[in-house]
């Protein structure tokens, strides 16, 4: 018989250590102990009381200086409460129109509502506040963008006759308060900007001390880490930035040099391990700004109704503020409970 070369030995793909790293990550789950609380506040979300609330009846109209040209019949707190609407309730401009008509006359007063074109043309420019609460110390702040469809088709669309030429989206950023959940700055920008030129504009909007930024490896440039390092009306924030695989020390030790932060970061991943660094910086907390875009796309809707960007900018505002007001009325708190328990 011919001579048969011996069969090489099979490579397995099996790594035990990360099997055994996810069961045990898996082994837990998480109960919440105040569903009673929670319970009440999701219903209250669709009350409509509360987001049509007396303060906007009684400042309904316009009360500033004369200016020349048209004048402003309805203050900017009687639009603002109109957009909410909207945007809770999920209605176009016509049908916002109608539906504030019937509330005032269900509440038997003699105002008149603005009409979809004072809507429309009132929200340009609009001042929209997030409502957040003073923090007790300083922030964790952790960062995420996530896309949101201006022109495009759905899911079924896409799957029987894929993409049309026609999409257009608009990149919304969020900057969470890890503690509160709340979120503290949004910027909305077009597709092509990068989350790293972002941050900065996010912490000129916070007026609260910021002690550290988390954020995932889109972070890791050098723009991130010299707004972090020299932020404005405070001391330097701490980074907890997911470097990349392939990242290189910029600059080593016989520098005479200060060290660079992010090189003092690879140092530790290389020391520690990836997972180990996570862990010890609480890396996993950025996940809540992921939550925090979920819970956006989920209440107020993953598509933009204005069509100009300075509108769609006072849109998003106004859906941030709306997720802060549902925060404040409750949110679930949960325990880590091992299985079979």
């Amino acid at each position: 018989m011919p001579n048969q070369e011996p069969e090489m030995p099979k490579i397995s793909n099996h790594r035990p250590a990360r099997k055994a790293r996810r069961a045990k990550q898996s082994s837990c789950i998480y109960r919440v102990h105040n569903w009673s609380a929670y319970d009440r506040a999701l219903k209250q979300r669709g009350s409509v009381t509360l987001w049509f609330a007396p303060e906007a009846v009684a400042a309904w109209h316009y009360q500033g200086a004369a200016q020349r040209g048209a004048q402003f019949v309805y203050s900017d707190l009687a639009i603002e409460t109109a957009l909410r609407l909207r945007l809770i309730y999920h209605l176009p401009l016509r049908q916002t129109e109608g539906f504030v008509e019937s509330l005032l006359h269900l509440m038997g007063l003699d105002l008149s509502a603005p009409d979809h074109s004072t809507l429309s043309r009132r929200q340009k420019g609009l001042p929209v506040d997030l409502p957040t609460r003073p923090p007790q110390e300083p922030i964790h702040l952790v960062v995420d963008s996530s896309g949101l469809k201006v022109y495009g088709e759905g899911e079924w669309k896409v799957r029987q006759h894929g993409w049309s030429v026609r999409r257009t989206w608009r990149k919304l950023h969020l900057g969470v308060n890890e503690a509160t959940g709340e979120i503290v700055a949004q910027t909305l920008t077009e597709n092509s900007v990068d989350d790293a030129s972002q941050v900065a504009p996010l912490l000129r909007h916070i007026d609260a001390e910021v002690a550290r930024l988390g954020g995932d490896g889109s972070y890791d440039k050098h723009k991130v880490f010299k707004a972090l390092a020299d932020p404005p009306h405070q001391g330097p924030i701490e980074p907890i930035i997911a470097l990349r695989k392939d990242a290189k020390i910029q600059q080593h030790g016989n520098c005479k040099a200060p060290p660079q932060t992010r090189d003092e970061i690879l140092r530790a991943i290389r020391h520690k391990g990836r997972t180990g660094w996570k862990q010890q910086r609480g890396y996993h907390r950025r996940s809540l700004a992921e939550t925090q875009m979920f819970r956006y796309k989920q209440i107020i809707g993953d598509k933009l109704r204005a069509r100009r960007l300075a509108n769609q900018k006072v849109e998003s505002r106004l859906g941030c503020a709306i997720l802060n007001r549902m925060t404040h009325l409750g949110k679930p708190e949960s325990y880590k409970v091992e299985k079979g328990n």
